[in-house]
């Protein structure tokens, strides 16, 4: 399956879909704070930090074009590798923790169908605790050419809210957006039987460029 992304323009960045509901406030209020403190001193000492948050949330929602790169399995998630699991079933987990200051948009792991995007409640815990295992978040299993694989996203202790962007059923490509977490999280992939991690705990990946498997 070709990769769409590939042809747009390098160094664009456009907002995440799904950031709305908390850009739109804070980038109004920051409007409104500013207009009025060129009356009001009171209104100046306010449109400072609004401003500063109206910056930071639009840094925050960034959503850059990639290049996405060749491989079998290649990173969902901006971040770093906090855990790499052989499980019982003969998978690999990797683990991805994304702190605020990373992309949060997550992109397909592999070009194949969504079979199931399932949203499972649960608690909030920061994303690098253990604990966290036990999170809200939302398990997506792909058809591909390796067979089902598993990804799962996971809130975090201020990221509340995880957005798919597609649903059960979809056929995406290698790299294409799939789903936004808001503020710090973790994304795992499970690596199939036979497939071993090409990365380490401690590098740093990027969504849709670092290759994860050996091939």
């Amino acid at each position: 399956m070709p990769h769409s992304q590939s042809s747009a323009p390098r160094g664009r960045v456009r907002l995440a879909r799904g950031a709305s509901p908390w850009l739109l406030p804070t980038v109004a209020t920051a409007a409104v704070s500013l207009a009025r403190s060129r009356r009001s001193g009171r209104w100046a000492a306010v449109a400072v930090p609004t401003t500063a948050l109206a910056a930071g949330m639009l840094w925050f929602f960034r959503d850059p074009e990639r290049e996405i790169a060749q491989g079998r399995v290649i990173s969902p998630a901006d971040g770093v590798v906090q855990s790499i699991m052989p499980w019982k079933d003969g998978r690999t987990r990797v683990a991805i923790f994304m702190s605020p200051l990373n992309v949060h948009v997550n992109r397909a792991p592999l070009a194949g169908t969504v079979t199931s995007v399932e949203h499972i409640p649960g608690g909030f815990v920061p994303a690098f605790n253990k604990e966290s295992e036990n999170n809200e978040r939302v398990v997506w299993h792909f058809d591909t050419e390796l067979g089902d694989i598993e990804m799962v996203q996971i809130a975090g202790a201020v990221a509340r809210r995880i957005v798919p962007y597609v649903p059960e059923g979809t056929k995406v490509e290698q790299g294409e957006r799939i789903g936004l977490i808001r503020f710090g999280s973790r994304v795992d992939v499970y690596l199939p039987e036979g497939v071993e991690a090409a990365v380490e705990v401690g590098q740093a990946t990027t969504a849709g460029v670092t290759r994860l498997d050996r091939g």
